[in-house]
Protein backbone atom coordinates (compact mmCIF):
# COMPACT_ATOMS: atom_id res chain seq x y z
CA UNK A 1 0.00 0.00 0.00
CA UNK A 2 3.21 2.29 1.01
CA UNK A 3 4.88 1.52 -2.39
CA UNK A 4 1.82 2.41 -4.39
CA UNK A 5 0.96 5.61 -2.61
CA UNK A 6 4.84 6.57 -3.35
CA UNK A 7 4.29 5.49 -6.52
CA UNK A 8 1.22 7.72 -7.48
CA UNK A 9 3.02 11.11 -5.85
CA UNK A 10 5.75 10.33 -7.79
CA UNK A 11 4.33 9.62 -11.25
CA UNK A 12 2.64 13.04 -11.39
CA UNK A 13 6.06 14.92 -10.11
CA UNK A 14 8.39 12.68 -12.75
CA UNK A 15 5.70 13.90 -15.53
CA UNK A 16 5.69 17.45 -14.43
CA UNK A 17 9.46 17.94 -14.55
CA UNK A 18 9.89 16.41 -17.73
CA UNK A 19 7.08 19.09 -19.37
CA UNK A 20 9.24 21.49 -17.77
CA UNK A 21 12.15 20.22 -19.09
CA UNK A 22 10.70 19.93 -22.65
CA UNK A 23 9.32 23.48 -22.73
CA UNK A 24 12.61 25.03 -21.13
CA UNK A 25 14.63 23.11 -24.24
CA UNK A 26 11.99 24.13 -26.79
CA UNK A 27 12.07 28.08 -25.98
CA UNK A 28 15.15 28.94 -27.43
CA UNK A 29 13.77 27.57 -30.83
CA UNK A 30 11.35 29.91 -30.97
CA UNK A 31 13.38 32.93 -29.69
CA UNK A 32 15.86 32.17 -32.24
CA UNK A 33 12.76 31.98 -35.22
CA UNK A 34 11.71 35.32 -33.98
CA UNK A 35 15.22 37.14 -33.78
CA UNK A 36 15.70 35.92 -37.71
CA UNK A 37 11.77 37.03 -38.07
CA UNK A 38 12.89 40.34 -36.57
CA UNK A 39 16.58 40.38 -38.45
CA UNK A 40 14.87 39.64 -41.98
CA UNK A 41 12.40 42.36 -41.15
CA UNK A 42 15.03 44.94 -40.80
CA UNK A 43 16.90 43.75 -43.69
CA UNK A 44 14.19 44.50 -45.75
CA UNK A 45 13.32 47.59 -44.62
CA UNK A 46 16.92 48.72 -44.88
CA UNK A 47 16.59 47.61 -48.70
CA UNK A 48 13.42 49.24 -49.02
CA UNK A 49 15.66 53.11 -47.81
CA UNK A 50 18.03 52.34 -49.90
CA UNK A 51 16.02 51.31 -52.69
CA UNK A 52 14.34 54.50 -52.38
CA UNK A 53 17.34 56.93 -51.51
CA UNK A 54 18.92 55.32 -55.03
CA UNK A 55 15.69 56.28 -56.70
CA UNK A 56 15.77 59.73 -55.08
CA UNK A 57 19.69 59.94 -56.24
CA UNK A 58 18.69 58.96 -59.84
CA UNK A 59 15.70 61.57 -60.02
CA UNK A 60 18.37 63.96 -58.60
CA UNK A 61 20.72 63.13 -61.32
CA UNK A 62 18.26 63.49 -64.20
CA UNK A 63 17.30 66.90 -63.12
CA UNK A 64 21.03 68.02 -62.87
CA UNK A 65 21.63 67.15 -65.94
CA UNK A 66 18.50 68.79 -67.82
CA UNK A 67 19.78 72.27 -65.92
CA UNK A 68 23.45 71.75 -67.28
CA UNK A 69 22.20 70.56 -70.80
CA UNK A 70 19.82 73.93 -70.67
CA UNK A 71 22.55 76.12 -69.25
CA UNK A 72 24.85 74.89 -72.26
CA UNK A 73 22.42 75.61 -74.49
CA UNK A 74 22.28 79.27 -73.33
CA UNK A 75 26.07 79.69 -73.43
CA UNK A 76 26.17 78.36 -76.92
CA UNK A 77 23.07 81.16 -77.37
CA UNK A 78 25.36 83.88 -75.94
CA UNK A 79 28.95 82.94 -77.46
CA UNK A 80 26.98 82.70 -80.71
CA UNK A 81 25.79 86.13 -80.02
CA UNK A 82 28.75 87.52 -79.02
CA UNK A 83 30.61 86.33 -81.55
CA UNK A 84 28.10 88.45 -84.19
CA UNK A 85 28.59 91.06 -82.25
CA UNK A 86 31.91 91.43 -82.40
CA UNK A 87 31.69 91.13 -86.12
CA UNK A 88 29.31 94.03 -85.94
CA UNK A 89 31.64 96.08 -83.69
CA UNK A 90 34.84 95.54 -85.80
CA UNK A 91 33.12 96.05 -89.01
CA UNK A 92 31.50 99.58 -87.83
CA UNK A 93 35.59 100.60 -86.40
CA UNK A 94 36.82 99.28 -90.04
CA UNK A 95 34.38 101.46 -92.06
CA UNK A 96 34.76 104.52 -89.59
CA UNK A 97 38.64 104.10 -90.16
CA UNK A 98 38.19 103.96 -94.10
CA UNK A 99 35.99 107.29 -93.66
CA UNK A 100 38.80 108.64 -91.82
CA UNK A 101 41.56 107.50 -93.88
CA UNK A 102 39.92 109.53 -96.71
CA UNK A 103 39.14 112.44 -95.15
CA UNK A 104 42.57 113.04 -94.53
CA UNK A 105 43.03 112.02 -98.40
CA UNK A 106 40.15 114.55 -99.44
CA UNK A 107 41.99 117.03 -97.14
CA UNK A 108 45.62 116.38 -99.12
CA UNK A 109 44.44 116.96 -101.64
CA UNK A 110 42.48 119.96 -101.60
CA UNK A 111 42.54 123.54 -103.48
CA UNK A 112 45.27 125.21 -104.15
CA UNK A 113 44.13 128.46 -102.41
CA UNK A 114 43.83 126.44 -99.02
CA UNK A 115 47.16 125.02 -99.24
CA UNK A 116 48.55 128.23 -100.06
CA UNK A 117 47.00 129.74 -97.11
CA UNK A 118 48.37 126.55 -94.65
CA UNK A 119 51.60 127.23 -96.56
CA UNK A 120 52.18 131.04 -95.24
CA UNK A 121 52.20 129.56 -91.87
CA UNK A 122 48.28 131.13 -91.23
CA UNK A 123 47.20 129.91 -87.39
CA UNK A 124 44.43 127.45 -88.01
CA UNK A 125 41.89 127.69 -84.93
CA UNK A 126 42.14 124.82 -82.36
CA UNK A 127 39.31 122.75 -82.65
CA UNK A 128 36.65 122.95 -79.49
CA UNK A 129 35.55 119.79 -78.29
CA UNK A 130 32.21 119.06 -76.69
CA UNK A 131 32.50 119.53 -72.58
CA UNK A 132 31.03 116.00 -71.50
CA UNK A 133 28.26 116.62 -69.14
CA UNK A 134 28.02 114.93 -65.73
CA UNK A 135 26.13 111.72 -67.02
CA UNK A 136 28.65 111.83 -69.85
CA UNK A 137 31.40 111.78 -67.55
CA UNK A 138 29.73 108.97 -65.34
CA UNK A 139 28.88 106.25 -67.97
CA UNK A 140 32.58 106.77 -68.87
CA UNK A 141 34.03 106.30 -65.31
CA UNK A 142 32.57 103.45 -65.03
CA UNK A 143 33.74 102.26 -68.42
CA UNK A 144 37.43 102.84 -67.12
CA UNK A 145 36.73 101.27 -63.86
CA UNK A 146 35.87 98.01 -65.90
CA UNK A 147 39.29 98.27 -68.21
CA UNK A 148 41.56 99.26 -65.43
CA UNK A 149 39.96 97.37 -61.91
CA UNK A 150 37.53 95.00 -63.45
CA UNK A 151 39.57 93.97 -66.37
CA UNK A 152 36.29 92.97 -68.03
CA UNK A 153 37.72 93.34 -71.51
CA UNK A 154 34.80 92.12 -73.28
CA UNK A 155 32.05 94.30 -71.89
CA UNK A 156 34.01 97.25 -72.02
CA UNK A 157 34.36 97.52 -76.08
CA UNK A 158 30.97 96.99 -76.08
CA UNK A 159 30.51 100.14 -73.83
CA UNK A 160 32.95 101.92 -75.81
CA UNK A 161 31.14 101.62 -78.95
CA UNK A 162 27.85 102.21 -76.85
CA UNK A 163 29.68 105.50 -75.66
CA UNK A 164 31.11 106.81 -78.91
CA UNK A 165 27.48 106.23 -80.45
CA UNK A 166 25.51 108.11 -77.36
CA UNK A 167 27.88 110.97 -77.11
CA UNK A 168 29.77 111.43 -80.59
CA UNK A 169 32.52 113.75 -81.13
CA UNK A 170 32.90 115.39 -77.27
CA UNK A 171 36.18 115.44 -75.34
CA UNK A 172 35.37 112.01 -73.54
CA UNK A 173 34.59 110.37 -77.19
CA UNK A 174 38.29 110.88 -78.46
CA UNK A 175 39.19 109.07 -75.31
CA UNK A 176 36.49 106.56 -75.85
CA UNK A 177 38.59 105.76 -79.19
CA UNK A 178 42.06 105.79 -77.36
CA UNK A 179 40.65 103.08 -74.76
CA UNK A 180 39.25 101.22 -77.07
CA UNK A 181 42.81 100.40 -78.98
CA UNK A 182 44.29 99.94 -75.53
CA UNK A 183 41.47 97.34 -75.20
CA UNK A 184 41.85 95.69 -78.34
CA UNK A 185 45.94 95.68 -77.59
CA UNK A 186 45.57 93.78 -74.65
CA UNK A 187 43.26 91.35 -75.79
CA UNK A 188 44.96 90.93 -78.34
CA UNK A 189 43.21 92.28 -81.77
CA UNK A 190 45.77 93.91 -83.14
CA UNK A 191 44.17 95.22 -86.46
CA UNK A 192 41.32 96.47 -84.44
CA UNK A 193 43.72 98.20 -82.32
CA UNK A 194 45.77 99.46 -84.74
CA UNK A 195 42.16 101.26 -86.35
CA UNK A 196 41.40 102.80 -83.17
CA UNK A 197 44.47 104.27 -82.76
CA UNK A 198 44.76 105.12 -86.44
CA UNK A 199 40.99 107.01 -85.19
CA UNK A 200 42.67 109.24 -83.11
CA UNK A 201 45.91 109.83 -84.80
CA UNK A 202 44.54 111.17 -88.01
CA UNK A 203 41.05 112.19 -86.54
CA UNK A 204 41.80 114.23 -83.74
CA UNK A 205 45.56 114.80 -84.39
CA UNK A 206 45.20 117.96 -82.28
CA UNK A 207 43.67 116.50 -78.95
CA UNK A 208 45.59 115.80 -75.82
CA UNK A 209 45.35 111.72 -76.42
CA UNK A 210 46.99 112.22 -79.53
CA UNK A 211 50.17 111.93 -78.83
CA UNK A 212 49.30 108.56 -76.80
CA UNK A 213 47.76 107.11 -79.57
CA UNK A 214 50.28 107.88 -81.99
CA UNK A 215 52.64 105.95 -79.93
CA UNK A 216 50.68 103.28 -78.97
CA UNK A 217 49.97 103.10 -82.76
CA UNK A 218 53.66 102.70 -83.22
CA UNK A 219 53.73 99.84 -80.48
CA UNK A 220 50.98 98.43 -82.41
CA UNK A 221 52.84 98.05 -85.69
CA UNK A 222 55.61 96.86 -83.91
CA UNK A 223 54.13 93.72 -82.80
CA UNK A 224 52.68 92.93 -86.23
CA UNK A 225 55.84 93.43 -87.68
CA UNK A 226 55.31 96.80 -89.04
CA UNK A 227 58.89 97.54 -87.68
CA UNK A 228 59.82 100.59 -90.73
CA UNK A 229 55.84 101.87 -90.10
CA UNK A 230 56.23 101.78 -86.42
CA UNK A 231 59.38 103.40 -86.85
CA UNK A 232 57.90 106.62 -88.56
CA UNK A 233 54.91 106.52 -86.24
CA UNK A 234 57.40 107.14 -83.43
CA UNK A 235 59.46 109.79 -85.23
CA UNK A 236 55.88 111.58 -85.99
CA UNK A 237 55.46 111.82 -81.63
CA UNK A 238 58.95 113.46 -81.74
CA UNK A 239 59.00 115.56 -83.92
CA UNK A 240 55.22 116.61 -83.43
CA UNK A 241 54.81 116.60 -80.20
CA UNK A 242 58.38 116.71 -78.74
CA UNK A 243 57.37 117.90 -74.70
CA UNK A 244 55.14 115.59 -74.25
CA UNK A 245 55.42 112.03 -72.05
CA UNK A 246 54.91 109.42 -75.04
CA UNK A 247 57.92 111.35 -77.05
CA UNK A 248 60.49 110.63 -74.32
CA UNK A 249 58.71 106.68 -74.88
CA UNK A 250 59.67 107.38 -78.98
CA UNK A 251 62.87 108.85 -78.56
CA UNK A 252 64.01 105.23 -76.27
CA UNK A 253 62.10 102.96 -78.72
CA UNK A 254 64.14 104.57 -81.95
CA UNK A 255 67.27 104.37 -80.01
CA UNK A 256 66.35 100.76 -79.39
CA UNK A 257 65.68 99.52 -82.61
CA UNK A 258 67.90 102.09 -84.67
CA UNK A 259 68.11 100.46 -88.48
Amino acid sequence: MRKQLMATVLLPLGLGLAGVAEAQSSAPVFQNAESEARRKSGDNQATAELFYMIQQLQSTVRRLEGQVEEQQHQIERLQSQGRDRYVDLDQRLLDLSGKVEESVQRSSTGDSATQQENDEGELQPARVYRAPGEAEKETYNEIIRLIREDKDFDTAIGRLYEFIDEYPEGDLTVNAYYWLGEVYLAVPQLEQAKQAFTIVATRYADHRKAPDAIYKLGVTLDRMGETEEARRRMQVVVDDYPESDPADMARKYLEDNKS
